[in-house]
């Protein structure tokens, strides 16, 4: 098997699994023991929230793994990864949209206005829109590489967003945001080192190259 093949048939699998798991624990809670949270709506919220924010993270990390490992099929997964994170993201807007606001756009624009930890989070969703829309190929080739990486590079900005968003709205216990704020300075500064020097792809034991 070569590592084209590993990454297809293996790791894009188990991470669309893994992907999907929050949102299967989340409905399967929704019969049981979110039925006796005090605040399942909230509850609700902070995961999917918390979803969309590690998988956002977990495509920022493909790049560097990439360029330090070699193994160029890994950008294959960043794609499915940015359009889970952007799913959960736009479920946990949702939940906002109707059940904290109702659906009315003067008591969403009032909040936005007077809450920064909303305001950053309304932000974050709306960069999120565009790079969503542009992750097919059709859309690649439109923009050409150049201006299609330059507009993705706001995921960059997306992602800071997302963990002002969850450091203003904690507020007193900040311990969890700061260490997502951890990672991601980590994931940027990655950007930093050099990239390992290209090597040709080698077959897994057993495997032949691929043709």
């Amino acid at each position: 098997m070569t590592r084209a093949q590993l990454v297809r048939r293996v790791l894009k699998p188990a991470a669309f699994v893994a992907a999907a798991a929050p949102l299967g624990l989340l409905v399967a809670d929704l019969f049981g023991r979110l039925t006796i949270v005090a605040d399942p709506i909230r509850e609700s919220q902070l995961r999917t929230g918390l979803a969309a924010l590690v998988l956002l993270f977990c495509s920022l990390a493909v790049t560097p793994l990439r360029r330090w490992t070699g193994i160029v099929e890994l950008a294959t997964l960043r794609r499915m990864l940015g359009l889970w994170a952007f799913a959960y993201a736009a479920l946990h807007a949702g939940l906002y949209f109707v059940f904290d606001q109702e659906l009315d756009p003067t008591l969403i624009a009032a909040d936005v206005l007077k809450h920064p930890w909303v305001t950053v989070g309304f932000a974050a969703f709306v960069l999120l829109l565009p790079l969503a829309a542009t992750s097919t190929e059709a859309m690649i080739r439109r923009l050409g590489g150049a201006r299609w990486r330059a507009l993705h590079r706001l995921a960059y900005v997306v992602a800071i967003l997302g963990v002002l968003h969850f450091l203003w709205l904690v507020k007193k216990d900040v311990r969890e945001p700061v260490a997502y704020a951890f990672v991601l300075a980590v994931l940027l500064g990655s950007r930093l080192v050099p990239r390992r020097r290209p090597v040709a792809a080698a077959p897994l034991a057993g495997g032949r190259n691929a043709a």
